[in-house]
């Protein structure tokens, strides 16, 4: 039996990587149509039952415990993060898959530099581009975010492998899930909780704009988990001679999807 290292940690990181992001996506996407039936209910207790109890939600408008007692939904972000990095490197930067073989643009290490250089970029045109009153406008602002994610697919796939264009843009929309959770979610609701455990009234616009980023994130996984698999189909993606325009399809469908989902 031959034990191979680099295969046993590609499989550890990437059963640690689906599991966490199934973990974080479904509370994400519980959050999501809890918020919906009690806005539909008026704020009405929902009511739920699961394995053999019932159990039942009552949105609360003050705390009314200590701050500790407050459960999170934080480390499964973290850990999706942390673990799909770790994949980056070991498929991609390490794992020759960076650029075409045949026709290469770039170095490898030129190519890895263009990929991180991809992920920090992309986080900060989209913090910027929430920022500005575009964002009031949701579908001005969505139709901007695809003509910039198109945009940069078409400037990635003439850099680097096509293989690896579609993994870079889901990093991508994985990197600004993850900021959007503990640089733009987390931060605003320790304040409010803080603000909560001392009676004081908190900022209603702390929690819009967390619930902004929230919503957000819910729109960029699904064609997150499309792209993360699509290497599993090269004819019908990324090998496909229209690349980038079913990369495009992949991303308005998982949009298309998370609108229904989030009316259900």
């Amino acid at each position: 039996m031959v034990f191979n290292v680099s295969e046993w940690l590609n499989l550890l990181t990437r059963w640690i990587h689906v599991f966490s992001a199934i973990l974080w996506v479904g509370s994400t996407y519980y959050f999501t149509w809890l918020d919906g039936q009690m806005r539909r209910g008026a704020d009405r207790p929902v009511w739920m039952v699961h394995s053999g109890g019932f159990y039942t939600v009552v949105k609360q408008q003050t705390l009314g415990v200590p701050p500790h007692e407050v459960h999170w939904f934080r480390y499964e972000a973290l850990a999706t993060f942390i673990s799909g990095f770790i994949l980056l490197n070991l498929v991609y930067y390490h794992g020759g898959l960076m650029i075409d073989p045949i026709d290469p643009k770039v170095t490898a290490i030129q190519a890895g530099m263009i990929g991180m250089a991809t992920l920090v970029v992309g986080w900060m045109g989209y913090d910027l581009l929430v920022r500005t009153p575009l964002v009031r406008n949701e579908p001005l602002f969505a139709a901007v975010g695809f003509l910039l994610v198109v945009v940069t697919a078409v400037l990635l796939s003439r850099l680097l492998s096509t293989r690896a264009t579609y993994m870079h843009i889901g990093a991508l929309f994985g990197t600004i899930m993850m900021l959007n959770v503990w640089m733009r979610i987390l931060p605003p609701q320790r304040r409010m909780i803080a603000a909560a455990a001392r009676g004081d009234r908190f900022d209603e616009t702390l929690a819009a704009g967390a619930k902004q980023r929230s919503k957000h994130n819910t729109f960029l996984a699904i064609p997150t988990t499309f792209i993360m698999i699509s290497s599993h189909f090269p004819t019908a993606t990324y090998g496909n001679h229209y690349a980038v325009a079913v990369l495009g399809a992949l991303i308005l469908i998982g949009w298309g999807a998370a609108a229904v989902l989030r009316r259900a």
